[in-house]
């Protein structure tokens, strides 16, 4: 299929893509698995309490079994006294379960949500940058000028040499490339941004 290619100065012209990514089955099913296990792998689990074989300390008992009046106890690392263990505390990261995310899940959910955004008018392609624009305020002017908010642009390497700096700083923008954004940045942002370069490595790396 084609679709439209914008340079700076807003002439358009079309460039082709691949069916199998622009326009793609829409499979929302997929997409929300996908945003699950994407969400649950990011989730920080680093609380960390200690077991009470895992409490230094001597594991003999406090006093003798019988003879003394009192309760029975085993040694000073158990869970009811202070500095002992605890029974059933956090146990970070290593106990809870690392979602699987398959190769063909992570294309498709992408493709699908790709497609999403060209069909919603929510996707942007631009020619690559191929000077540098060093002024935020520069590029603060392009994108109110093509109307780019709460965005993510995925640069190729060149274009992203010569603008990151000057666009790093603007609020709700977020800039990257194709080897750095998920489904999850995709359905955070209500805007695609593309350049030329960045669609032909796209897709050879998830058709």
């Amino acid at each position: 299929m084609k679709v439209d290619k914008i340079n700076l100065d807003g002439k358009k012209s079309s460039i082709e893509v691949l069916d199998k990514i622009f326009s793609a089955k829409i499979n929302k099913r997929l997409v929300n698995t996908v945003l699950y296990k994407t969400n649950a792998n990011y989730k920080g689990r680093h609380a960390k309490t200690k077991q009470q074989n895992e409490v230094s300390g001597p594991t003999s008992k406090i006093y003798a079994q019988k003879g003394t009046g009192n309760a029975r106890h085993a040694s000073r690392k158990a869970p009811i006294f202070v500095g002992g263990g605890i029974a059933h505390g956090p146990k970070g990261e290593l106990s809870y379960k690392k979602r699987k995310l398959n190769k063909s899940e992570k294309k498709q959910s992408i493709a699908s949500l790709i497609s999403d955004k060209i069909k919603n008018n929510n996707l942007l392609i631009f020619s690559d940058f191929s000077s540098k624009i060093k002024k935020t305020k520069e590029m603060n002017l392009i994108l109110k000028k093509f109307q780019i908010s709460n965005s993510i642009i995925i640069l190729d390497k060149t274009s992203k040499d010569n603008v990151e700096k000057s666009i790093r700083n603007i609020p709700n923008i977020k800039v990257t490339d194709i080897n750095h954004f998920s489904a999850f940045d995709i359905v955070k942002f209500e805007k695609v941004v593309f350049t030329e370069t960045s669609v032909k490595e796209l897709e050879k790396r998830y058709a």
